[in-house]
C-alpha cells in the first residue's frame, strides 16, 4: 500500500532521458541538489530510496549489537568526554583468574 502517489513525465536531460521529482517529494526525500538516490527494482515497479540500503542494513546490525551489549557500551561512554550527564551504570568486573600451578625450577 503506497503511502504517496505523485505522477511525474519522462523527460529529456541532455542526451539521456529522467523524471523530474516535485519539490514536495524531494522534501519528503530530504533531499537537494546533488544528493545521490537509489532506484530498486521491485514487482511491483520501482522504489526510490534517499539512502543505500547497505547502510541501511549496517545500521539495523548496529543497532541490534548496541541493544545486546547496552551494559558495556554504557561502561565504554563513562570514559567519553562530556559524557558525565550520563547516569553511571555498574560495570560488571571479569571474572578472576585461576592461580596458575607453580613452575618446576620453583619448587
Amino acid at each position: 500500500m503506497p503511502v504517496s502517489l505523485t505522477s511525474v513525465k519522462i523527460t529529456t536531460v541532455g542526451n539521456s532521458l529522467g523524471i523530474v521529482l516535485p519539490r514536495e517529494v524531494l522534501q519528503r526525500l530530504r533531499v537537494d541538489k546533488g544528493d545521490q538516490l537509489w532506484l530498486i527494482e521491485t514487482r511491483g515497479g520501482v522504489e526510490l530510496l534517499a539512502h543505500d540500503p547497505a547502510l541501511l542494513e549496517q545500521m539495523q546490525a548496529l543497532e541490534r549489537a548496541a541493544r545486546a551489549d547496552r551494559t558495556v557500551l554504557r561502561g565504554l561512554a563513562a570514559f567519553v568526554p562530556g559524557a558525565a550527564a550520563m547516569p553511571a551504570v555498574p560495570v560488571p568486573a571479569a571474572p578472576a583468574r585461576p592461580a596458575l600451578p607453580p613452575k618446576p625450577d620453583d619448587v
